[in-house]
């Protein structure tokens, strides 16, 4: 890499890369920096609008796309963290009122968690901020620009599903 004198806010991911550094190792660096200020921005703008974070609001979000629920193991699955971290997330929000826990019949380790009325709510609240949020933070692109990179973004990801690398997420 060659030595470049840039001011400490501004260095991100891409700032890594040069010009004698390979193509694809530039576009990576450019969408792995793309991705973390698109997320750093809406972490912010869930904290200053909401109080909340990224994690709750995905947790939430899990939750809103089964209405009858989801047992902890699977939400530790979906989110891809660990039983505690849920566990944790499942009490807080129970607390609030925003999911309620039930037991499993013939299961008596295992819960069920879904939204409440007023999570739903808060949720869809929260959603509909979020969508404009990503909305207007992609708004510099024309809807066909954005059509083709999202065309091209899915033959990069079958490209990199192809090679083997474990647990696919949407």
């Amino acid at each position: 890499m060659s030595a470049r004198l840039v001011p400490a806010r501004s260095l991100d991911a891409e700032t890594r890369a040069s010009r004698s550094d390979h193509a694809a190792l530039r576009l990576w660096l450019r969408l792995f920096t793309c991705s973390l200020m698109v997320e750093r921005h809406i972490r912010a703008s869930l904290r200053e609008r909401f109080s909340t974070t990224l994690a709750r609001f995905d947790y939430l979000a899990q939750l809103e796309r089964a209405p009858e629920g989801l047992r902890m193991r699977e939400l530790s699955h979906r989110l891809m963290v660990t039983g505690g971290n849920v566990t944790g997330l499942t009490r807080e929000l129970a607390n609030e009122g925003l999911v309620e826990r039930r037991a499993v019949a013939g299961d008596r380790r295992a819960q069920v968690v879904r939204l409440t009325p007023k999570g739903r709510r808060a949720f869809d609240a929260m959603a509909a901020e979020h969508e404009r949020w990503v909305v207007d933070l992609f708004a510099g692109l024309k809807a066909d620009e954005r059509e083709r990179l999202h065309a091209l973004l899915g033959r990069l990801k079958t490209t990199v599903t192809q090679h083997g690398t474990g647990d696919h997420h949407e």
